[in-house]
């Protein structure tokens, strides 16, 4: 079973079904279905039981305003300001403005939907008139959920992958796609031998880029849409690349599990155990615990931008996180008001 494990090669399909070229259903795009899903049927709960100030016929409103103006918009919108900009420049969006808010061409950042949380929460709360913490908190204790199983997505789809490690740990996994983060020698390699074991399919593929026996250079898009399908039909095709493919960390989950489902279970246990515990102290655990555990995930997880004073952009907003997760602390021992005060 060790042995099965270690030398795990990914294969899922990121698409569960097609109906069309054009229209299919994602394990991405079903993923955030089962967090808003799994947010309202909690903070129902949670209304119903008294431990939120939010009343039970508003709950469905909270999650779906919450999810369009907070989750989707503040990710897309984060990705590109912290993300796309500094790698492509601002041309891109200057040419096509709907870049911006184009979430089906993907690109969220989990940062941005945090920030974008916070941001529409807050104005939710001053129209409501009721205490911002108080609302936060709630929502504090869904927010892993989403996380969960957005990374558990990012995993099936192989994309977000840690760093390379030893191949005989059982937890290691072989991404075909990190073939792109080595020398091209390793990925002609590959291919070459793909092209041997299934020359029909894989050989024309290969063609219109240069001499299967010379140097050339395949297309990331064209490798993941075209070739990656073949690999998982394909056991042979799948070896030919997992030959050349080094194994590496499933970061992907451990963020999931640790970003996301135990923070979860801390901060609704909190929540159970506490009932009158002060507004704001829930949402400084979250903001604290997820930075915590994303600066430390980030160390085996490969870097998908440019670093910034030495860290990860990951760990370097991360730490503006505990700041704000020590404000939401001060607030609370500050005011000491609880759902009871309100």
């Amino acid at each position: 079973m060790i042995e099965v494990l270690a030398t795990y090669v990914h294969d899922l399909d990121p698409v569960i079904f097609s109906i069309s070229e054009k229209i299919k259903l994602r394990w991405y795009g079903l993923s955030y279905v089962m967090g808003f899903m799994a947010a309202y049927y909690i903070l129902l709960r949670l209304a119903r039981r008294n431990l939120w100030n939010v009343a039970e016929e508003k709950v469905g409103d909270v999650v779906t305003y919450t999810a369009i103006f907070g989750v989707f918009l503040g990710g897309r919108i984060g990705y590109v300001l912290f993300y796309m900009i500094p790698r492509d420049g601002i041309g891109p969006i200057l040419e096509n403005p709907l870049t911006i808010i184009a979430v089906w061409d993907g690109g969220m950042a989990s940062h941005g939907g945090i920030l974008g949380i916070m941001i529409f929460t807050l104005f939710y709360a001053w129209k409501n008139k009721i205490s911002w913490p108080g609302l936060g908190d709630g929502i504090a204790i869904v927010a892993p959920l989403g996380v969960f199983f957005g990374r558990v997505a990012n995993f099936i789809n192989g994309e977000l992958y840690g760093t390379i490690t030893d191949e005989k740990k059982w937890w290691a996994v072989k991404f075909p796609k990190s073939l792109y983060e080595g020398d091209q020698e390793g990925l002609q390699a590959a291919l070459r031998q793909a092209a041997v074991a299934d020359p029909e399919r894989v050989g024309p593929i290969l063609a219109p880029y240069g001499q299967l026996n010379g140097d050339f250079t395949l297309p990331r898009r064209v490798f993941e849409h075209e070739i990656e399908p073949i690999a998982r039909e394909n056991p042979e095709v799948l070896k030919a690349l997992a030959d050349h493919t080094p194994a590496r960390h499933p970061s992907q989950l451990y963020e999931g599990i640790l970003e996301g489902l135990l923070v979860f279970l801390v901060l609704y246990a909190i929540r159970v155990k506490f009932p009158q515990l002060w507004h704001g102290v829930i949402s400084g655990v979250f903001f604290i615990l997820y930075a915590i555990f994303r600066i430390g995930v980030e160390n085996v997880r490969q870097p998908d931008a440019e670093q910034i004073m030495g860290m990860t952009k990951g760990q370097f907003y991360s730490y503006f996180m505990i700041l704000i997760g020590i404000g939401f602390l001060a607030y609370a021992w500050k005011s000491r008001k609880s759902l009871s005060s309100t």
